[in-house]
């Protein structure tokens, strides 16, 4: 009687099927084999960005001098730029100051009507002594590739200096030279809070995208006709040399 009560309590349930390690040396050993095999590739689209942007990395006091630079998005505060945007544009302001640069492109999100990062960062470097007709605003930089690619095929930049973090800096400038912009990138030194790490980790996960977003070009979320700021701003800067 209890041995048939027993198979009634049990009928119909059945224990988990688990995994099983390996029992033989041979078994434990492909498993370690195996596991670091799918460590190797995460991590080579990490490698292969770090690789592509080796030499092309520069401070604000040695970056050759470049007409363009490019200012990636960061968030907003309270319609403010973020204090790691802040920063960047900080950078901006620099090389403009000593004459590194002569045009700003800031490129951001504006794809709600109440978030509008290019409008902030254009305020941002007005105020810090960059003229506004030396800013050019792209409003639909809504990551790296749609930056790097809109900067070269809507505002017609070749050639520019890149500024953003340290841990961002070598994705911007391989994306935009996998773009067709011939790119030195300045990464500005930041407190390395959680922020800082959370970008570090956040770039080993988005190499993968940038790797086959530099495999496969695909178009920008938004492409759009030509806009001219950027050829328009340098040439009322050579006006007055053209004059003389």
């Amino acid at each position: 009687m209890l041995d048939l009560l027993r198979r009634v309590r049990t009928r119909g349930f059945r224990r988990p099927c688990m995994p099983r390690m390996p029992r033989t040396r041979t078994g434990q050993r492909r498993l370690v084999q195996a596991g670091m095999a799918v460590c190797v590739l995460a991590l080579l689209p990490a490698t292969w960005m770090h690789t592509a942007a080796d030499g092309r990395l520069r401070t604000t006091a040695d970056v050759p001098r470049t007409d363009v630079a490019v200012v990636f998005g960061a968030g907003l505060w309270d319609e403010e730029p973020s204090p790691y945007l802040a920063r960047r544009l900080d950078a901006a302001a620099e090389l403009y100051r000593t004459g590194r640069i002569e045009v700003v492109l800031v490129t951001g999100d504006n794809s709600r009507e109440e978030y509008d990062e290019p409008d902030a960062m254009r305020a941002y470097l007005t105020r810090h002594g960059v003229p506004g007709t030396r800013i050019v605003s792209d409003y639909a930089g809504f990551d790296t590739w749609d930056s790097c690619v809109r900067a070269k095929k809507i505002f017609g930049v070749d050639r520019a200096v890149l500024i953003s973090q340290g841990f961002h800096i070598r994705r911007a400038v391989t994306l935009c030279r996998a773009a067709g912009v011939s790119s030195y990138g300045v990464g500005v030194d930041d407190r390395h809070d959680l922020t800082w790490y959370y970008g570090g980790v956040r770039e080993i996960l988005a190499a993968g995208k940038a790797a086959a977003d530099a495999a496969f070009r695909p178009d920008p979320h938004f492409l759009g006709p030509e806009e001219p700021g950027v050829r328009q701003a340098l040439a009322d800067v050579r006006a007055p040399e053209t004059a003389d």
